[in-house]
């Protein structure tokens, strides 16, 4: 279906336009019109099916029609959008800027390992729709630096890896202190038993949306195991990298020690190779992605707090150095290509 056809305001087919998007994608088609229509929703689609764009785009069309019903104050969230990780807030925060740059709306995005100070700053001064991982916003939400009473649209993305991360505690405590009737959209890769149970809390008579089997991976992905004992594989890696002449390698490690000692490893044997893992701050996370995206370093070593909101375009190959333990963290792993 052609972007024209989903009924988007001017404004907003100009910005998709602008970012070259021509068709909809099947969660887009069948999302947008429910999310209009003011239902709750729980939609699961597998990684790279533009999940962002099928919620992002329907609340910046809701939210500037009713632009003249803000508070008298102007300095409420009007919508709040949830991600589990800082890549992923940083990501979906960049979308929503780019699809309402010809609207009259403001966004932000407030993320743990950065500085507070300019968050509170934005925060004072208000947001139409901010993005926000759990913890951080919770730390506002305790300084009164943040009113969520006003909240009228709520998106919990990747939800089941928010869920995974311990962030239910969190997710209960800013339900509290969302005090209007509000309407509630879960986006998550998988419909885990948790997913389920948390969606039967916070959602009222949803809309159910899957898109994809559960656990499939995209069709674009070509899949393929090398068999090799523990010892040699980073050697074996070594070797695929400069025989194949792979020029862009996203590496995904089983921990932050493992990384570490990988990424070494891949140094001395000369190929430049960058470091994401939660130990690293904020700043050195993305100056690393930032490092890898731009071709400045060759390998990009990671743990899976990179498998979901890494955005690289036309990433050539994946590689799963340790298994995860779910098969959904394969998944996102490998969407980051194809």
């Amino acid at each position: 279906m052609s972007v024209d056809a989903i009924g988007l305001s001017s404004e907003l087919l100009k910005a998709v336009k602008a970012c070259g998007y021509k068709n909809l994608t099947p969660i887009q088609q069948q999302a947008i019109p429910l999310i209009r229509n003011g239902h709750d929703l729980l939609a699961s689609a597998q990684t790279g099916t533009g999940k962002t764009a099928a919620f992002t785009l329907p609340l910046l069309d809701l939210l500037a029609k009713s632009k003249s019903d803000k508070v008298a104050n102007n300095t409420t969230i009007r919508a709040l959008v949830l991600t589990p990780t800082r890549e992923l807030a940083a990501q979906v925060a960049e979308n929503v800027q780019e699809y309402s740059q010809f609207l009259p709306l403001s966004s932000g995005a407030i993320t743990g390992g950065t500085n507070i100070a300019p968050q509170v700053k934005m925060l004072k001064s208000g947001v139409d729709l901010l993005v926000a991982t759990p913890g951080r916003l919770l730390e506002h939400v305790n300084e009164r630096n943040v009113d969520l009473s006003h909240v009228k649209y709520l998106v919990l993305d990747e939800a089941d890896r928010m869920l995974d991360m311990g962030f239910l505690q969190d997710i209960e405590k800013l339900m509290l202190v969302i005090k209007q009737k509000h309407q509630t959209l879960m986006f998550s890769a998988t419909f885990s038993n948790k997913v389920k149970t948390l969606a039967k809390k916070l959602l009222t008579t949803p809309k159910t949306l899957e898109v994809s089997p559960q656990n499939s991976t995209s069709g674009k992905v070509k899949q393929q195991v090398y068999w090799v004992s523990e010892s040699r594989k980073r050697e074996l890696l070594s070797e695929l990298i400069g025989v194949k002449n792979w020029r862009q390698v996203l590496v995904f490690a089983g921990t932050k020690e493992s990384a570490n000692l990988l990424a070494k490893e891949l140094q001395l044997d000369g190929i430049k190779t960058a470091l994401c893992h939660g130990d690293k701050t904020q700043g050195a996370r993305n100056k690393a992605i930032e490092k890898f995206t731009e071709g400045s370093v060759r390998v990009l070593v990671a743990t899976d707090v990179a498998a979901r909101g890494l955005d690289i375009p036309d990433l050539p190959y994946v590689v799963n150095f340790h298994l995860p333990f779910l098969a959904e963290d394969y998944v996102h792993r490998i969407g980051r290509t194809g």
